[in-house]
């Protein structure tokens, strides 16, 4: 070997050598990549688990009611003095005075005032209405004893679910060391016990926790959301496609364009105030009603829609286009009959996206009086009603220990809805997703 042969080959080593160095350093800074995004993601599944643990954690005993059974006599005294049977009577009848009189006969050694307002306590007071019920669909129950099971007080259902502990000193806590024998006496006679509340969601809002329900939020929510689909989705898929297959290209067209993608970036509660200005100030719409609730999510969720549908027709090949127009179609004809059906899938998904994170917001319908104690279920879009997320909000407000449940529960309805709506996007673009 020549002494010119040995400085190339020195260089050639060197020059592996720092390569491979290189390489090192890559594979070693890629690694440490995959572990940071790993950890991230570990991170985050993290703070969702406690999330959604904390969530269900405080939620889970409001599907479940603490019930007492009663021997009930329909006094006939008390509900229809005249034997008259008319509705109306019925229906004015004292069953206050029912569940009382049954309450001190299976409590007979209870003589004192104060004593009998407590024990009247041990059953919720919306149990009067169920006895009208019960009354108004059987009149035959007239002068008849039975069995009844009723629902319990707040402060005796949240006793029994332990949220409530004899441990705590008597005058630090709302169910004192009588009420705490009744109920284990009633315990002890199988006439206290623990049922699914249906009542959660078959019933709406209610002052009283232990028989408030979401059927009114669900009703508002779903006439809402009907409103918005009806307005958004149309206007929405003829502003796509107009901007994207018909439009001429200048400032005007680029003006329009912007202007949609900075709506999609709006607050919501913008939204909330442009419905107050207009829908409710200037049209004089009915207040706190679905129809007025489902103008103002269209609005915010329409930017949405538009952008979601423009991508969709973007997706669609030029060779699909320009079949069409070669056979003899004409513009409108090539949208409508190719193009469009091919780009639908994308816009149903976007659509039903824009769908679920209307169905999350509270802002807007705050600002459009939603937020109003409605009992009644709505029947029409004209009727007051509210909204999950808006009962979510109401409830969270409230100082009773029992709608601490209840909001979790709600969340976890509303969660549940959210997921399926999700879940019914991804299915359409898994099965009608076709590639070019």
């Amino acid at each position: 070997m020549t002494d010119a042969t040995l400085p190339k080959t020195a260089s050639r080593l060197n020059t592996a050598d720092r390569v491979k160095a290189g390489l090192k350093r890559r594979y070693a800074a890629e690694k440490r990549f995959k572990v940071y995004g790993l950890v991230s993601i570990l991170v985050a599944l993290s703070f969702l688990l406690i999330l959604l643990t904390s969530i269900v954690g405080n939620g889970y005993t409001a599907f479940w009611q603490t019930y007492v059974q009663l021997d009930i006599h329909f006094s006939k005294a008390d509900i229809d003095p005249k034997g008259s049977g008319d509705p109306q009577v019925l229906q004015q009848g004292n069953y206050d005075a029912l569940i009382k009189d049954a309450l001190r006969t299976r409590f007979a050694e209870v003589k004192s005032r104060g004593d009998r307002r407590m024990l009247n306590a041990l059953i919720s007071s919306n149990a009067s209405f169920d006895l009208r019920r019960m009354v108004l669909d059987d009149p035959s129950l007239i002068g008849t004893t039975r069995k009844v099971w009723l629902p319990a007080s707040t402060d005796i259902d949240v006793f029994v679910k332990g949220h409530i502990t004899a441990d705590v000193p008597e005058a630090q806590r709302r169910v004192k060391d009588i009420e705490i024998g009744w109920v284990k006496t009633l315990q002890q006679d199988g006439a206290l016990e623990q049922r699914f509340n249906t009542r959660f969601f078959t019933d709406g809002d209610s002052r009283n926790p232990e028989v408030a329900g979401i059927w009114g939020a669900v009703v508002g929510s779903f006439y809402t959301l009907i409103v918005t689909l009806i307005l958004a989705f149309p206007l929405g898929v003829m502003a796509a496609v107009y901007l994207e297959e018909f439009a001429p290209k200048n400032r005007w067209t680029d003006l329009v364009e912007v202007n949609i993608n900075n709506l999609a970036a709006v607050p919501s509660i913008v939204f909330g105030l442009l419905g107050l200005a207009v829908f409710l100030n200037f049209f004089h719409l009915p207040r706190s009603a679905p129809i007025v609730g489902g103008m103002v999510l269209a609005l915010m969720t329409l930017p949405t829609i538009i952008i979601a549908s423009r991508a969709a027709l973007k997706a669609v090949p030029p060779s699909i286009r320009e079949a069409a127009l070669g056979i003899g179609a004409s513009k409108v004809q090539t949208v409508t009959h190719h193009v469009l059906p091919l780009a639908m899938p994308g816009m149903l998904t976007g659509t039903i996206i824009g769908m679920a994170q209307a169905l999350g917001e509270t802002a807007p319908l705050l600002m459009i009086g939603m937020v109003a104690f409605i009992v009644d279920i709505p029947g029409s879009p004209l009727d007051p009603a509210t909204v999950l997320p808006v009962q979510v909000y109401l409830w969270a407000d409230s100082p009773e220990r029992a709608f601490v449940a209840k909001t979790s529960a709600a969340i976890m309805v509303l969660l549940a809805f959210l997921i399926c709506m999700n879940l019914i996007a991804i299915v359409l673009r898994k099965r009608f997703e076709r590639r070019w």
